[in-house]
């Protein structure tokens, strides 16, 4: 699962698929919106969403070029 760990405004942390997410939009606070319709408002900047996103995007990316192990022997 693609998961991201982000803060709604009372501080407390909420993890998210970030594949389910449909927009994220500043109003000034940052509000996401998920494929389900439902909504989280949270601290991070729309900015700092995308570059979570990014970053958990690359590592599985990165994941995927390593090659697997030989069979043992």
């Amino acid at each position: 699962m693609a998961m991201i760990v982000l803060h709604r405004i009372n501080g407390s942390e909420v993890v998210l698929n970030s594949q389910h997410i449909r927009t994220v939009e500043k109003t000034p606070d940052t509000i996401i919106l998920m494929t389900d319709d439902k909504r989280f408002v949270v601290q991070e900047s729309v900015e700092e969403v995308i570059e979570k996103v990014i970053e958990f995007n690359s590592r599985i990316v990165a994941r995927a070029m390593v090659p697997p192990n030989p069979p043992l022997p």
